[in-house]
């Protein structure tokens, strides 16, 4: 619209001031992180000597610690192929999209337009009518609003980066747990090969002691019986190491049908000293505490932006254009429009609904300070449990193997006393099932001690420290 009134800058110099002496007047709560109980060490660390400086976990993938090659390549191919973390990297690109919005909105928008029509009355012509206007707005962050939002879309996308920090972890524990499994049940068919070729030569030796008629035929019965038991334990390994190796395919973003991994009967078993430093450590290091750090933060965030609503909005608009009955006189100086406008909105009444909305912004605040101490407190507890754990199992790893060095001896022993006659066939049977129980128990053992390592280190936060980027 043409002004026919010379413009008077002493508007445009009032709202500049208005918004000079009232910037940085923000209404929101400054963030403090919430207070959580830290103790000054380990319970389950008591008598124990750290293996290594607390930073070892970040000179290296941390499965690297366990020296297998097969593991190795798996755990780099999960960060690639992954799905969970796919979705997780999708969040925190979204996540980041959103701060760039968020922070838009702090600078002034400006927009282009160019329209013409073309209007009469019947019987008395037209007229042509063109119009070419560059206009603009801009919303002072006067109390903050805008600026909290932005601190609130931050604190989101580094919680999204703590939870992708996060996925990837549990993905690549699950891979590592899941291969010992394989390596695990590899060994225990490798021993359940052996059992059978034992029991099958126990048996043709108590086939032909019937056929002379030195024992009776439930000798017979009894040794068929513990080699079909043998090797219907033997197929059971087998359905449980293909239902391993589906899982790591599924963690791998394959199809079970295009993943195979070559068995390994010569497991060697590797448990790593984990590095565990003091616990304040923990707080730096564990991606889930960081997230529910960051979240407390955005919530925070809210309570400045619903407290925004109190006050007024207050904006800015200018535009300047041309207007003519052709395209020629739109770049004509005679032509020239122009105008600028300074709004403030304020709610009178709205029955409470600003106190409501700010009381709830306090109260998802102090939900997510609380969440944020339980997930501190849950860190503690795991870290102590996988330290009890480590500890337990590497008791029972000493104890495992001496039960199963002396029941082989048993085995043997009853197994030449028989062979002379002097026990029954009932006593070999005890004495098989009791060794071959001490092995697998050792083997169990020696796999629950890896999978516990591993456990131990997703405790710890696998190496990742806040600020991290993915």
């Amino acid at each position: 619209m043409l002004r026919t009134k010379p413009f008077r800058p002493t508007l445009l110099a009032l709202a500049a001031a208005v918004a000079t002496l009232v910037a940085g007047c923000a209404v929101g709560p400054a963030y403090e992180v919430p207070a959580t109980p830290t103790p000054a060490a380990f319970k389950e660390l008591a008598g124990w000597v750290p293996a290594a400086p607390a930073d070892t976990l970040e000179r290296g993938p941390w499965w690297q610690l366990f020296d297998d090659p097969v593991l190795n390549e798996l755990a780099n191919g999960v960060e690639v192929s992954n799905q969970n973390v796919a979705v997780a990297v999708a969040n925190y690109a979204q996540a980041r999209a959103l701060v760039a919005q968020q922070r838009a909105a702090l600078f002034p928008s400006l927009n282009l337009t160019l329209s013409g029509d073309r209007s009469g009355v019947r019987g008395q012509g037209a007229d042509n009518a063109y119009r070419l206007n560059l206009g603009g707005s801009w919303e002072p962050d006067v109390w903050g609003r805008l600026r909290a939002g932005v601190s609130g879309a931050q604190a989101s996308a580094e919680a999204s980066a703590a939870d992708l920090a996060s996925a990837r972890l549990s993905a690549q524990g699950e891979l590592a747990a899941n291969y010992f499994t394989v390596r695990q049940l590899d060994a225990t068919r490798a021993l359940l090969a052996d059992t059978v070729t034992g029991y099958e030569r126990v048996l043709q030796i108590t086939q032909n002691r019937f056929n002379v008629g030195i024992v009776a035929r439930t000798d017979v019965l009894q040794a068929q019986t513990q080699l079909a038991s043998a090797r219907s334990d033997e197929l059971s390994v087998v359905r449980q190491r293909a239902q391993a190796e589906h899982a790591i395919a599924i963690l791998l973003g394959k199809a079970p049908a295009e993943f195979t991994l070559a068995p390994l009967p010569d497991w060697r078993v590797k448990v790593p000293e984990v590095p565990v430093g003091v616990p304040s450590t923990l707080l730096q290091r564990r991606p889930d505490i960081a997230a529910a750090e960051r979240d407390v933060a955005a919530a925070n965030a809210g309570i400045g932006i619903a407290r925004a609503a109190y006050y007024p909005n207050i904006g800015l608009s200018a535009s300047g254009g041309t207007v003519g009955s052709s395209v020629s006189d739109l770049f004509s100086a005679s032509s020239a429009a122009w105008s600028f406008g300074l709004s403030a909105a304020q709610a009178v009444f709205n029955a409470g609904a600003t106190r409501a909305a700010v009381a709830g912004a306090e109260a998802r605040q102090q939900a997510a300070a609380a969440r944020y101490r339980q997930t501190v407190l849950t860190a503690f507890a795991d870290v102590e449990d996988q330290l009890t754990a480590t500890r337990v199992l590497g008791q029972q790893q000493d104890l495992r193997r001496q039960a199963a060095e002396a029941a082989s001896l048993v085995e043997q022993q009853i197994l030449n006393q028989y062979k002379a006659g002097q026990v029954s066939y009932t006593e070999v049977v005890q004495a098989q099932v009791t060794a071959l129980n001490a092995r697998r128990s050792l083997l169990q053992v020696q796999a629950d001690r890896q999978t516990v390592a591993v456990s131990l280190i997703q405790s710890l936060g696998g190496g990742w420290q806040v600020g991290a980027q993915p």
